[in-house]
């Protein structure tokens, strides 16, 4: 047995949400820079008329982050990774912590599995309740992230995360803190779906079949066909969001507006900008989040019961 050893008693609600934000944030702190490099491929071509944009052009993964960490210092692939984190202890804790329950919620009584339909609606369900409570942070992620300082001599916009929300909400009112909530709520209705379902499915199937046991290379296994399968279904929704949340006042109508305007100016394969990137950051974002996942659950229940242990 490789890991903890699965719990007798099924780990409750409560440990599923804290362990699913807890596991989220280390996944986040591993592939944030990942996270970074997509949206500046996601927003490259959008913005050549600043200056800096013109200065600075990406190409590929690690093209961007080495010139980031050129032209910006170390430090700029980890911008926004506090309102990151924030968005992860809401967000995550909600979509994965709270499947279980809500597939259970949808699963007729006296069935013994739950169907494809019931999982996909289950997925979509938390994903649209997650991003209802942490949409602000993710539009201050994106901000920070998509924000290029070169040095001393341009300013930046927001002076910490704090301010970030402070002056887009005064700004922008308080709904620019919820802009792009409809494009989110589809692109993380899809992810969650292709996350949470497709690691259920061959999880399922892996111990169905006795391939390999509820283990670590049973969760990774599980993890990376997840991570795999949701780039691939979401990314031309995520680079609409990433453009639209980190676009000024006035520059497009709606989400449908942003992607007319893609389509016209950069052809369909700007939905696929940053996809490498996408990939590897959640397939990497997957397989930690996932396998400290089922680990946090085993070690919160086994100190859960030890306090309730008489001896």
């Amino acid at each position: 047995m490789v890991g903890l050893k699965p719990s007798d008693v099924p780990p409750t609600t409560a440990v599923k949400f804290l362990g699913a934000g807890t596991a989220a944030c280390f996944a986040d702190l591993l592939t944030f820079p990942l996270d970074t490099a997509k949206v500046r491929l996601q927003i490259q071509g959008e913005n050549q008329a600043t200056q800096a944009a013109r200065r600075t052009q990406y190409r590929g993964v690690l093209g961007t982050i080495l010139t980031m960490v050129r032209t910006e210092g170390p430090r700029s692939p980890y911008n926004g990774l506090v309102a990151g984190l924030q968005r992860q202890m809401s967000f995550a804790s909600i979509r994965i912590g709270l499947y279980d329950s809500v597939k259970q919620f949808y699963t007729p009584k006296g069935s013994d599995h739950s169907s494809i339909t019931t999982r996909i609606l289950a997925g979509c369900t938390t994903g649209a309740m997650a991003v209802s409570c942490a949409q602000p942070t993710d539009v201050v992620k994106v901000r920070f992230q998509a924000s290029i300082h070169l040095g001393a001599g341009s300013s930046r916009k927001y002076s910490g995360t704090m301010d970030a929300y402070r002056t887009i909400a005064r700004e922008e009112g308080v709904r620019g803190l919820w802009k792009g909530t409809l494009p989110n709520i589809t692109r993380n209705a899809i992810i969650n779906c292709a996350e949470m379902v497709t690691y259920d499915i061959i999880k399922e199937k892996l111990l169905d079949y006795h391939l390999l046991t509820d283990n670590l290379p049973c969760h990774f296994i599980s993890a990376f066909g997840a991570g795999f399968c949701a780039t691939v279904v979401a990314s031309p929704v995520d680079v609409v969001k990433t453009r639209y949340m980190n676009s000024p006042p006035g520059q497009y109508r709606s989400p449908l507006d942003c992607m007319l305007k893609m389509v016209a100016h950069e052809g369909p394969t700007a939905f696929y900008k940053g996809f490498t990137p996408s990939f590897l950051r959640l397939g990497a974002w997957n397989v930690a989040m996932f396998v400290t996942y089922e680990q946090l659950k085993r070690a919160l229940m086994n100190v859960q019961m030890l306090r309730e242990s008489p001896f």
